[in-house]
């Protein structure tokens, strides 16, 4: 059973993308700039955006972190977006999910310029991604497939049964698999909540992505001998046993599924860092594709 780390195949783009930035400063250019915006205080949320800046950093990327107040009006929120836009010096925006009650995710993902939307859910490069034209694939579809690819696993011809709809996750992450690329050619059925065999299509699946965000939720009698299993879960589950009172886990029952899977992402440690690594290719993107416009 292979283990599909997200340590490794992310280490591998981060080194690719360090080269890149240090050829560019070696020849006097500026660094891709990233912008994050984050509202409010949410623990995940400081975490994911921590990680971000972080990561860019070990790159060479620039990155700028923009706080904003929890009680934030939208309009204000809106405004700072449009200067982003404007800005020459920022390739890449992205704000920080989820964002609270009185602001529309909607609107703000509209807003964002999509030849920064580094995050891919603006419409028209969700419109690229249907139509297999050159786009910011969302992050976490983006790092699945460079992770497939990083460890040579094969797609062609395989069923995948990919469970969850999201705009986030499940429903690019179907199309990347049954488009005409390298870790894709797949045959994909979409599964959700009102799916009424589940088990049985998951049995017949030779690659299970999970991205429903319900802890352990595939277990090992859904799963066929040699399955490739791809765990998006994420979730913080309370336990007074850890150092910090929780612990996370996937949508996976890892230790029994393991034992079935040919290859199987650990959470943490799996698609999480593979998510990260998208977005800091999509930066790149952006700085290129500016650069070569101008």
């Amino acid at each position: 059973m292979l283990v599909l780390d997200g340590k490794i195949a992310a280490a591998a783009v981060k080194e690719s993308l360090k080269v890149k930035t240090a050829a560019l400063a070696a020849n006097g250019k500026r660094k891709p700039h990233l912008a994050a915006i984050l509202v409010g205080n949410n623990g995940a949320s400081e975490t994911y955006v921590a990680s971000k800046v972080k990561n860019c950093e070990e790159t060479g990327l620039e990155s700028t972190l923009i706080r904003l107040e929890e009680n934030i009006s939208e309009s204000v929120l809106l405004q700072t977006i449009t200067s982003l836009n404007l800005d020459p010096a920022i390739d890449g925006i992205l704000v920080q999910l989820p964002l609270p009650k009185q602001i529309s995710e909607q609107k703000v993902i509209e807003t964002i310029d999509p030849a920064k939307d580094v995050d891919g859910f603006h419409p028209v490069n969700v419109g690229k991604l249907v139509q297999g034209l050159s786009t910011f694939i969302p992050a976490t579809p983006y790092g699945i497939m460079l992770m497939l690819e990083h460890f040579n696993i094969p797609t062609k011809g395989k069923h995948a049964v990919v469970i969850g709809r999201s705009n986030i996750v499940g429903r690019p992450m179907s199309i990347l698999l049954s488009s005409n690329l390298k870790q894709g050619n797949c045959t994909v059925t979409i599964c959700h909540s009102h799916t009424p065999n589940l088990k049985e299509l998951c049995l017949q699946a030779d690659i299970i992505v999970a991205a429903l965000g319900k802890p352990g939720f595939v277990t090992a009698d859904m799963v066929k001998q040699g399955a490739v299993i791809i765990d998006v879960g994420i979730t913080r589950v309370e336990d007074s046993t850890a150092k910090k009172g929780f612990r996370i886990k996937g949508d996976v029952a890892y230790e029994e599924v393991a034992t079935k899977a040919s290859a199987i992402t650990p959470v943490p440690g799996g698609v999480g860092l593979m998510t990260i690594a998208g977005l800091l290719k999509n930066t790149m993107q952006a700085y290129e594709e500016r650069v070569d416009r101008r």
